[in-house]
């Protein structure tokens, strides 16, 4: 008999609007995507504008998210510049990965409306999953785990 180690399933409630959190939750969501665990990662508050379309200048919108409890003066393209050139998985090639991998992806309609955005404010590269509280609820797996970012 094979005892299956860890959750079936990774639910994650992606709420800060930090870059480094966020960031990390992408790289959690396409580690357990890539170990065969289904994983859903649920958007809301400051972390929806993480995934804002590109900007008039072609910059994305995270880059200019603040880090957390760290140098005001570094925001997060800066740090996700020290990362590719230290060979740690870049923000756009962890989000790209988890698209490829079938991430489930949900935005928050309470979240976006809290934030004065809308579904049309976000980017059309990513298959996005509307809903709240009760369709992440739904989605989550009784055997699986849960994380708030």
């Amino acid at each position: 008999m094979t005892t299956k180690l860890g959750p079936d399933k990774l639910s994650v409630v992606v709420f800060s609007g930090e870059f480094d959190k966020v960031h990390y939750a992408l790289v959690m969501a396409s580690g357990a995507q890539s170990s065969n665990r289904q994983t859903t990662l649920f958007f809301t508050m400051g972390a929806c504008r993480a995934l804002l379309k590109t900007g008039a200048d072609g910059e994305h919108p995270w880059r200019e998210m603040a880090l957390s409890g760290q140098n005001v003066a570094e925001n997060g393209g800066a740090r996700d510049d020290q990362f590719k050139n230290l060979g740690v998985g870049a923000f756009e090639e962890l989000l790209s990965a988890c698209v490829e991998m079938g991430v489930t992806f949900m935005v928050c309609e309470m979240g976006l409306r809290a934030e004065g955005l809308s579904r049309a404010d976000l980017r059309e590269d990513i298959p996005f999953e509307e809903g709240g509280v009760v369709t992440f609820l739904n989605n989550a797996s009784k055997d699986g785990s849960i994380l708030f970012i």
